[in-house]
């Protein structure tokens, strides 16, 4: 049997909401105070949240926990969401265990380390197969986790049933300075892994990707003669599809696994001892900007083009601290990508359909 499910998502409507307040106001649940939310409780081995911001009409609400799917089962199924699905997922779709790909990245939001993307084949035997040994959305796992399960899966399914393309920092930084945006170059990474996929199982009939553009147009035109003969299908969350969740657990351990080579280049620990926390995650953990400008101290501004995603504001900021800017840096790394508000430190930056470079947001102060 696979283990249970510790992490929910689901939209509710206006009825639903008003349905779970009421419930939740009359059961022997604790208050929680969680930012951004309506309501929040903690019930016995699960805390659920059902936050403020409304999207046409409906809100999220998010349940996690090691009995969190204890809770959705015999609780929010029957009395407010009124549909059975957890445990029915093969009755109502049929086809999510039958043969057909799936690819998901990692790595996108975090400064240092590479892009990874991984593209994984199933078929009903091999489904069953990912639920036993607890493949899930890499997301809902420990980095510990993922090392395990991605060896397992490596050895499930051979040489010829995945593909991954890693694009370390150095070549990352070259890509985006030519195509200077993120989601074709995405695109171009998905499509390139599709492709060799199919090269290796070419009676593939489907890939479900993990929707990481407006449209399904950016990834099709990255497509070249096998993709472009099957459905490929964009959709959000799709790592409830088992063959994304297997790609986001390959992408995954690639990932770690480069983090820890990174962490060793200067020491001789070896890889398999590397703390899986000595390299900092994403890009607004404090640590991440320490490191950064330690080695750029240490061996000057070019180290991060080979361990960083340049294009990233925390360039301008490291750089910055360090009383340097990106005309210390090759051409490459004098593109910015898109600030969410169009400013950094109060001056425009540049877009990230555009990608252009800004001298004068990178000599700014952090």
């Amino acid at each position: 049997m696979p283990p249970p499910k510790t992490s929910f998502t689901y939209e509710l409507d206006a009825e639903q909401q008003e349905k779970l307040l009421a419930l939740l106001a009359l059961g022997n649940y604790r208050p929680r105070q969680v930012p951004y939310s309506l309501a929040a409780v903690e019930g016995d081995g699960f805390n659920c949240a059902l936050y403020q911001k409304e999207k046409h009409g409906r809100r999220k609400l998010c349940i996690q926990g090691s009995k969190a799917q204890d809770f959705v089962e015999f609780f929010l199924e029957p009395n407010v969401l009124g549909v059975a699905t957890v445990g029915y997922e093969d009755v109502l779709d049929p086809g999510r265990s039958s043969a057909h790909g799936g690819s998901d990245e990692s790595g996108k939001g975090d400064f240092f380390g590479p892009l990874v993307v991984a593209c994984c084949y199933t078929d009903e035997t091999l489904s069953a197969a990912m639920r036993e040994m607890g493949v899930r959305d890499c997301k809902q796992m420990t980095d510990k986790a993922v090392l395990t399960v991605g060896a397992k899966l490596r050895q499930l399914l051979g040489p010829d049933r995945y593909a991954v393309v890693k694009i370390g920092p150095a070549a990352y930084n070259r890509l985006y300075a030519k195509i200077k945006n993120i989601n074709r170059l995405l695109a171009w990474a998905h499509g390139t892994c599709i492709e060799e996929l199919l090269e290796r199982q070419q009676a593939c009939p489907k890939v479900v990707v993990d929707q990481f553009a407006p449209t399904e147009a950016t990834i099709r035109r990255a497509l070249k003669e096998r993709g472009k003969k099957i459905v490929v299908e964009q959709r959000h969350r799709a790592e409830d599809d088992i063959a994304v969740a297997a790609a986001s657990v390959m992408a995954r351990a690639e990932f770690l696994r480069a983090i820890a080579a990174m962490a060793v280049e200067d020491g001789p620990i070896p890889v398999d001892k590397v703390p899986l926390d000595m390299i900092p995650r994403g890009s607004s953990d404090p640590r991440v900007r320490q490191l950064a400008e330690e080695m750029v101290r240490k061996h000057g501004p070019t180290w991060l083009m080979n361990h960083c995603k340049a294009h990233f504001q925390t360039t301008d900021k490291v750089l910055a601290a360090c009383g340097m800017s990106r005309a210390d840096l090759p051409p490459e790394g004098q593109v910015t990508s898109a600030v969410a508000n169009g400013k950094w430190n109060g001056r425009k930056d540049a877009s990230e359909s555009g990608g252009r470079t800004s001298p004068s947001a990178a000599g700014e102060s952090a």
